[in-house]
């Protein structure tokens, strides 16, 4: 595998940091700008909703310029954002720097992806992706757990700012890194829109909404719900986003292994077995242990719906998959924002911090009818087209990989 492959994957691991690092850092965050919890939850959906605009926008200015300079500054601005936050002297700073931050993670992830299955062989191309998007996966292991135990011990804004060196040297491994990739020709923006005429495509990515909202509706909130709830400490969120980041990486195995052979049947069980298991979390969510394995639970459940339902809109909107995979990855982010600002929402209500899983359980379930619906449509009408750009047969190998992204908060 080329080294441009690792200037990829560090991108990558600064992203996923970034995006899901906030969440054991909210309290301490609150705490220093003198907010509430629901509403220091608007710094996650801040960074969805900056993903859900920039996401397809910088996706078509890409199309403009070389990818290669387009990734330099995707990584520029990540580096930017992260920066003011680090710096931020307010909480209306710290949140634009969340968004200004955000606006790299969709297009990053879908170019990336183009790249690294450019960078080798046509029988290598699987392997390069995955070696690329281990950077997001390893952030949710090491990354997230290790960001936020230095915020806890020396301050949030120290991880920030590492954060933002990890940006740099991203950018400067690209630079050196990743060879002058033309930029690609043929590709129409009215080609690309006809995937959304397809009713399989909104569907798909009504479910990816809904379904990845679930799992962001309690895990916005884990900190302070593990710490009020649960019992445990300050200290201990940091081995429990381990044990998160854990049921990921599973999850998405999982998902990636059998979303070719059943995809919809992987649906069905992944998105049930998610809206059960945060109903139970509102109970199990009082007791160490077993809020310790439901946590991984959720992480594995909710990061198997990853695969199929971003390989599901690829599947319809295979004859213009670039654009539909970039807004898809949106919709995890969109997921992401509605479902904190409601979990946000119940907790301000005054329903305590176990609340938001009764709103993950909710949108999970939704998802799942969505899904049945999507089939039972699918099969009074076969797929057609949804029509698109001649060339784009690397894209759609390269970004039927693509994980959300992702994810975070709305305020009230």
């Amino acid at each position: 595998m080329p080294l441009a492959l690792l200037a990829l994957a560090v991108g990558a691991f600064g992203i996923g940091t970034t995006e899901f690092v906030i969440m054991g850092l909210l309290p301490q965050i609150a705490a220093d700008y003198g907010v509430t919890i629901p509403t220091a939850g608007l710094l996650v959906t801040g960074y969805a909703l900056g993903v859900v605009v920039g996401a397809p926008l910088l996706t078509v200015l890409g199309t403009k310029v070389s990818r290669k300079r387009m990734l330099m500054l995707l990584m520029g601005l990540f580096v930017l954002g992260n920066l003011l936050s680090a710096l931020a002297p307010n909480f209306g700073m710290m949140l634009t720097g969340r968004v200004v931050a955000s606006l790299a993670h969709g297009s990053f992830f879908g170019i990336g992806s183009v790249v690294a299955a450019e960078l080798v062989a046509p029988e290598k191309k699987a392997g390069a992706i995955a070696t690329m998007f281990t950077g997001l996966t390893v952030a949710n292991i090491v990354g997230v757990p290790l960001g936020t135990f230095i915020g806890q011990a020396v301050g949030w804004r120290t991880t920030f700012a590492i954060v933002a060196a990890l940006g740099v040297i991203g950018l400067l491994g690209i630079s050196k890194l990743v060879p002058a990739v033309p930029r690609p020709e043929g590709a129409r923006l009215r080609g690309e829109l006809k995937a959304f005429r397809n009713p399989q495509v909104l569907l798909a990515m009504a479910m990816t909404v809904l379904g990845f909202g679930g799992v962001f509706a309690a895990v916005t909130y884990i900190a302070p719900m593990m710490t009020h709830a649960a019992g445990y400490s300050d200290g201990a969120v940091t081995w429990l986003l381990v044990l998160f980041g854990v049921g990921m990486f599973l999850g998405n195995l999982l998902g990636g292994r059998f979303a070719d052979r059943a995809l919809m049947p992987l649906l069905y069980a992944t998105l049930g077995g998610l809206a059960v298991v945060l109903a139970l979390f509102t109970v199990t969510a009082h007791h160490k242990v077993l809020a310790a394995i439901t946590l991984l639970l959720v992480g594995a459940l909710g990061f198997a719906t990853v695969p199929p339902l971003q390989k599901r809109v690829l599947d319809q909107a295979h004859g213009a998959p670039t654009l539909a995979s970039a807004v898809n990855i949106g919709a995890f982010n969109l997921g992401n924002a509605l479902a904190a600002w409601l979990g946000g929402m119940v907790i301000a209500a005054g329903f305590g911090y176990t609340s938001p899983n009764w709103v993950g359980a909710v949108l999970a379930a939704a998802a799942l009818l969505l899904a049945f619906w999507s089939a039972a449509l699918e099969r009074r009408t076969p797929a057609k087209d949804a029509g698109g750009v001649e060339g784009e047969a690397v894209a759609v190998e390269a970004l039927t990989v693509t994980a959300p992204a992702a994810p975070a908060p709305v305020h009230h």
